[in-house]
């Protein structure tokens, strides 16, 4: 993983001394809280209902041992003793003290992070697939394109104050799990058809919250050389272009579905033509540099699979499930990377605590070349287990309380904090996603069930980027109560789609029946093994929007 030089280092310190200055003119008086306020968003410092929440940047979603002990030390002594992983791979700490913040920020120098640009109208925090480098369908890894990217946007002066926030992802394998077409800008590394060079496909336009978009294609083969001033040349025009008048109206996707893909695609062009592209580009010894902090570790040589493992697995159904459900194949023979759910029956999504963090990394350490990954859906993962040590793993998780076998999964749900921490939320995402894995928390029954994505956001805006959840689910407030809509058919993946609502709003206490009520008509509707995304575009909503419309009238009925 990348390693901060002393640019780096210089870069996070003043930016620590800049805002500790600015804090301490905040608490004397020396400045308001309007003055104050755009300064702390561009060091990932919001104000929510009870406190002030922290936003702590994970580029690409890669952290070590020493990191996450640090975030465990920062949850004990300046929070509650937990943190939140978040759908961009960040952690978010929600009870910091302002005038601890800095003091926080030192400690994240420490060990080379910081929270700069993880708010505010700029470039934020780039994402990227959690198997990055381990998974078999993949062309390259893409840390090192996102490595590039956070230190191309990283305070990048035509670029610090766009029209409105703008997300990247990137994924080099076939199948997209880092949910690139949702992305502001996504890049897909590929390898070109007839030359066999590698490049990126450019989607842009893609995004969630009030009016959601899935990314439209501008460069169907980018070469690789050429990526950070054809970036240039996007953000030139939306920087431009972008409206500023409106806020909801401000985002990227907006302007390309007024003026049209093709037409944004010129422009684009256009700008790029107008570029010097030596001088913008990285060049090639430094893109060299930084691909090889992420050269593979020192595997050993193994079997493919594992006599140890076996022999565990049928002697330990409960270890079985576990690496049935949250194994992930590697493409080094003896290996196998590990999800690791934040997600237990009940709890709260993407919460961990100091205790769970430290126990974590020592396992990471211990048993995964000091590497741990977060994912887009508020997991971790251990990238690179040898097999023989999966039932010292699991032993060690389980005693961590960190062993729940349901990654993706009915209970795998993503949940943004909503009404219960956000200023911006109009309605609950935690205990809904709590009364939802409550009633699935039959594990036989789950597996049974096989794949279904739940997504949960408590407004508009979309966190819990329900609107590509396999069922999402948007709280809001209606006539002073909170209320619900459903969606089904959404999809994040490389067949990406916006889900449909089914019906009429419905109280939060309904939500976990009417879930229950969809799920009915998949098992209904199910073929084979099908899973629910495929079951829904094979039949269509019309049945889920039956089976919905059923139970709100069964439910509203009287007594």
């Amino acid at each position: 993983m990348y390693r901060y030089d002393e640019f780096d280092e210089s870069f996070v310190r003043d930016r620590v001394a800049q805002f500790r200055s600015q804090v301490e003119r905040r608490l004397d008086g020396s400045l308001t809280e309007d003055e104050f306020k755009p300064l702390r968003l561009k060091n990932g410092l919001y104000l929510q209902l009870h406190a002030y929440m922290l936003r702590i940047a994970v580029p690409y979603g890669t952290l070590n041992s020493r990191q996450l002990r640090q975030l465990a030390h920062i949850a004990e002594h300046y929070d509650k003793g937990y943190g939140h992983f978040t759908t961009r791979q960040n952690l978010q700490f929600n009870w910091p003290k302002l005038r601890d913040v800095p003091e926080i920020m030192d400690l994240l120098a420490d060990v080379e992070m910081h929270c700069i640009q993880t708010s505010g109208n700029c470039i934020r925090n780039v994402t990227a697939d959690q198997f990055a480098g381990v998974a078999a369908d993949e062309v390259e890894d893409p840390r090192p394109t996102g490595e590039l990217i956070r230190q191309w946007s990283s305070l990048h002066p035509e670029f610090s104050w766009l029209p409105r926030k703008f997300k990247i992802a990137v994924t080099g394998a076939e199948h997209d799990r880092a949910a690139v077409k949702v992305h502001d800008i996504g890049l897909r590394i590929l390898r070109h058809a007839e030359t066999g060079e590698i490049g990126y496909e450019v989607i842009v336009g893609g995004g969630l919250g009030r009016t959601p978009f899935v990314g439209k294609v501008i460069r169907d083969f980018l070469p690789k050389d050429e990526l950070l001033a054809y970036l240039e040349a996007v953000m030139r025009v939306y920087n431009a272009e972008g409206r500023r008048d409106n806020k909801y109206k401000a985002r990227v996707k907006i302007l390309v579905h007024e003026i049209g893909t093709e037409e944004f695609r010129q422009r684009v062009e256009a700008e790029y033509a107008l570029l010097d592209g030596p001088t913008v580009n990285a060049p090639a010894e430094e893109v060299e540099r930084i691909a090889r902090y992420f050269a593979p570790p020192a595997y050993e040589t193994l079997p493919a699979e594992s006599e140890t493992l076996r022999a565990a697995r049928a002697a330990d159904p409960e270890l079985d499930r576990f690496v049935s459900q949250n194994g992930f194949q590697h493409r080094q023979p003896g290996y196998i990377a590990l999800t690791i759910s934040l997600k237990p029956i009940g709890g709260v999504p993407g919460d961990m605590s100091d205790a769970q963090m430290r126990a974590f990394a020592d396992i990471a350490e211990r048993y995964s070349f000091d590497e741990l990954r977060v994912t887009h859906v508020q997991n971790l993962v251990l990238p690179h287990v040898r097999k023989n040590d999966v039932p010292a793993v699991f032993a060690a998780l389980k005693a961590a309380g960190l062993a729940t076998a349901n990654a993706g999964l009915v209970t795998d749900i993503i949940a943004c904090p909503g009404l219960d921490y956000c200023a911006l939320a109009t309605a609950r995402s935690i205990g809904v996603a709590q009364d939802i894995s409550n009633l699935f928390a039959d594990e036989a029954r789950s597996r049974a069930l096989g794949e279904i994505q739940i997504k949960i956001s408590g407004c508009i805006n979309a966190c819990g980027h329900h609107h590509v959840g396999h069922i999402g689910i948007l709280g809001l407030e209606k006539s002073g109560r909170e209320n619900y809509q459903i969606t089904v058919g959404g999809d994040a993946s490389q067949d990406a789609a916006l889900g449909e609502r089914v019906g009429p709003g419905i109280d939060g206490d309904q939500v976990p029946g009417a879930i229950e009520a969809l799920v009915d008509v998949y098992m209904a509707e199910r073929q084979g093994d099908e899973r629910f995304i495929d079951t829904v575009k094979r039949a269509g909503l019309e049945p889920f929007k039956q089976g919905f419309t059923a139970y709100v009238a069964r439910v509203g009925e009287p007594a």
